[in-house]
């Protein structure tokens, strides 16, 4: 049975007569074509007829493209820097490291030559912790009873007194400030040799010469040292200097504020001189006498 057109449609030549005429004139104009280059002219001028609806085309992968390019790129640049904040931070971390170690190494230089000045038998030790009680000012080191340490020792750094051994355990011990208000000191002005006692000053990081006659010759500036009158602290050791003297002329004494000359709460290492407290001799304290009474005893 024979399928087709009813033959009311079928006007013209027919589909098979039309394939095969095309197809022949394909074949003939592939042949012409590379025989004459007869259609290149034709080949080009189609090209650039086309040209822009072939860049109209590639519009939308191009588009594709740099948005995935940029993307990589964004997330490139992120990853990168990321790798810098934390090279960044890892060289802040070491310089930070090399400056503590550089200033712990000065100290340690300084605190060295404290020890060849002051010319007595040292311990060097390291600060563990500080108290937490705001009403006392101590510090916890990191030697005890099992390396010669005895309540009373006295403790330096390199500018000068910072305090006192006042209680020891095996490993550790503690050491009390001048600072705290519980603390005495002896002293004497390095300028004329006036001595008076120091104490743990009112005003917070400060000491107070106390007792001091209104018209005692002491100036803002005097250097403070230690008289060695106590026979704890050897004589000539910084103390402090005067910060301030207030003179009223209704009251007998003089308030006189001093400014420590030690770092008592910026070290990390710090010096307790091995004396024996018990065994040091107390020098008696000189006192002028009354000449009327010097007098009569005559």
């Amino acid at each position: 049975m024979e399928y087709g057109p009813p033959p009311l449609f079928n006007q013209g030549v027919s589909a098979r007569a039309r394939l095969a005429f095309f197809s022949f004139l394909a074949i003939a104009l592939i042949v012409v074509d590379s025989r004459v280059k007869a259609l290149e002219a034709v080949r080009l001028g189609v090209g650039v007829v086309l040209y822009p609806l072939q860049q109209a085309m590639l519009v939308p992968g191009q588009m594709f493209e740099r948005v995935g390019e940029y993307f990589t790129t964004v997330s490139s640049l992120s990853r990168e820097n990321e790798a810098l904040k934390r090279a960044a931070v890892e060289r802040a971390e070491q310089l930070a490291q090399a400056e503590q170690l550089r200033v712990e190494n000065d100290q340690l230089r300084r605190l060295m030559g404290a020890r060849d000045r002051v010319g007595s038998k040292a311990l060097l030790v390291q600060v563990t912790y500080e108290s937490r009680d705001r009403f006392s000012h101590k510090l916890v080191i990191d030697k005890g009873a099992a390396e010669g340490l005895t309540p009373g020792q006295p403790v330096i750094d390199a500018a000068g007194v910072v305090g006192q051994v006042t209680r020891t355990f095996p490993m550790t011990a503690e050491i009390t400030l001048i600072t705290d208000k519980e603390q005495t000191i002896p002293v004497q002005i390095m300028r004329n040799g006036l001595r008076g006692v120091a104490y743990g000053g009112v005003d917070p990081g400060t000491l107070d010469l106390r007792f001091m006659a209104s018209n005692a010759d002491i100036v803002q500036g005097d250097v403070v040292v230690t008289s060695g009158l106590d026979g704890v602290y050897p004589i000539g050791l910084p103390v402090g200097s005067v910060a301030r003297v207030e003179r009223n002329v209704r009251d007998q004494f003089a308030r006189v504020v001093l400014a420590p000359a030690a770092g008592v709460h910026s070290n990390s290492h710090l010096l307790v001189l091995l004396v024996d407290p018990a065994a040091q001799p107390v020098r008696p304290v000189e006192t002028k006498r009354d000449p009327a009474r010097r007098g009569a005893r005559k």
